[in-house]
């Protein structure tokens, strides 16, 4: 194995290091990202777009400034893919769906992009997503739906809608790669793909240039290979941005210096899951094992229950969200919706059987609910909740049941603007990854990926990447 291939498999992190060291080089690491990319991406379906040329101009202009002593910043040299819902400067945006194919290329980079790529980072190519990003899934029957990797056998969900992202990453064909959150789709794939997912505070990193769904609930996050290199590519995206009125008056976070300072003398609430959720045994004993393993490392768990259901902050978050998303895409499921995905149409069509009497008593509810389950955990000293991310590992493709909403243990931190991190533990008996769920209170993102940080240690590292 060369010393490219060796480090980026250790990270993105690693791979800035040796690459700073003079151990690799920015070309041959984008050489062996590519050349993966190449053999893995025909079974895969997660690239739908590959920059080959674009990226080994960049990893050439980096190593002569490396070569003239510079550095451009933390992820200088790392290959990154980018969703496909997320613009990158020359190449079009298609969100998955055909119906944008008419459109011109971004005249830019999205905000998130160019923050990494002012870091060093090399946009290598784009990544497939569930049609505008409405499905937690990871299905997409119009562009094709991304290979699980955990199984060769088998074609197995990815979850979505950051699909392709969480298969690349989870194969180890790149080591970090952009995401979006809208009610999981950054913690779904990274569960069941097996990589850590961020799910940032809403109005901690800037939106612009990001198709949107729901911008009361779409956040930006990484999936990445352990929890550091995910802490540091958030940190590198933080910012007020004025194109995004949501980042306004967000505090500056360091994310990443507070990683290793572990769990003692920390609350965990472990969150009382709804009666009649099915969870897989397998998930359960995992579960328990990594929270056993916090409990021992010093944390303090206490049984903690929300205002309301998970199951009731489920079913708002989706209300609200096919309004806003019939608000930016109703046309499509009105006017074409045989250019649609059938359960693209459906979702987004349903925005308009929602009343507007009713989206804004929901609109109010929400505020209610959030000072509610804010009040909750300051008055019982809770820095953080623990659950499963998911109830089971991911299903056969041809077991998904569209009408089921895959999220229910991750929509409610979208509803409630708070943040969490998805990172694997012990996998099934058949090795399917599992995904293990911190979620913390809005710009509470430090607190989240320490706990995050401190599972991951107690489970061994970072899961090893699929043969």
């Amino acid at each position: 194995m060369t010393e490219a291939a060796t480090v980026l498999a250790a990270g993105a992190v690693a791979t800035a290091e040796a690459i700073a060291d003079g151990r690799t080089s920015a070309r041959a690491v984008v050489e062996t990202t590519l050349a993966r990319i190449a053999a893995g991406n025909d079974r895969l379906h997660a690239f739908i777009t590959v920059l080959a040329e674009e990226a080994r101009a960049e990893a050439d202009m980096l190593d002569a400034l490396q070569a003239r002593g510079q550095h451009r910043g933390p992820l200088h040299g790392v290959p990154v893919a980018v969703k496909d819902i997320i613009d990158v400067s020359g190449q079009r945006t298609r969100a998955g769906s055909i119906t944008r194919d008419h459109l011109p290329a971004a005249a830019a980079d999205a905000w998130c992009v160019s923050r990494l790529r002012a870091a060093g980072a090399i946009v290598v190519g784009k990544t497939h997503t569930v049609e505008y990003a409405f499905g937690g899934w990871g299905t997409n029957p119009i562009a094709g739906t991304p290979v699980n990797p955990h199984d060769g056998a088998t074609h197995r969900v990815p979850g979505g809608s950051s699909s392709g992202t969480g298969v690349a990453v989870g194969a180890g064909l790149v080591p970090i790669g952009f995401g979006t959150d809208t009610g999981g789709s950054v913690r779904l794939p990274a569960a069941w793909c097996g990589t850590v997912g961020h799910k940032t505070s809403m109005g901690l990193v800037s939106r612009a240039g990001v198709v949107p769904l729901a911008l009361h609930f779409d956040t930006i996050g990484p999936l990445a290979r352990s929890v550091r290199d995910a802490a540091v590519m958030s940190q590198v995206m933080l910012g007020s941005d004025p194109a995004d009125t949501s980042t306004e008056g967000a505090p500056g976070l360091d994310l990443v210096a507070g990683l290793e300072m572990g769990v003692r003398g920390l609350t965990l609430g472990v969150l009382a899951l709804d009666p009649g959720i099915a969870v897989d045994p397998a998930v359960a004993a995992s579960f328990n094992a990594a929270a056993a393993a916090l409990e021992k490392a010093g944390a303090r768990l206490v049984s903690v229950s929300l205002p309301e259901s998970l199951q009731a902050y489920t079913q708002s978050c989706g209300d609200l969200m096919m309004v806003e998303g019939a608000h930016h895409h109703g046309d499509l499921a009105r006017e074409a919706p045989s250019r649609l995905g059938e359960w693209a149409a459906r979702r987004i069509g349903g925005g308009f059987d929602i009343a507007a009497t009713r989206y804004f008593a929901g609109v109010e509810t929400r505020r209610l609910r959030m000072a509610a389950a804010n009040a909750l955990l300051v008055d019982n000293g809770i820095d953080a909740l623990i659950l499963p991310t998911t109830p089971a590992p991911a299903v056969a493709l041809s077991q998904v049941d569209e009408t089921a909403a895959p999220g229910i243990f991750t929509r409610f931190a979208n509803y409630l603007e708070w943040c969490g991190v998805s990172v694997p533990v012990a996998p099934t008996p058949t090795g399917l990854p599992i995904g293990f769920q911190i979620v913390a209170p809005q710009f509470r993102d430090a607190m989240a990926l320490r706990i995050a940080r401190s599972v991951e240690r107690a489970v061994g590292g970072p899961l090893p990447l699929p043969a």
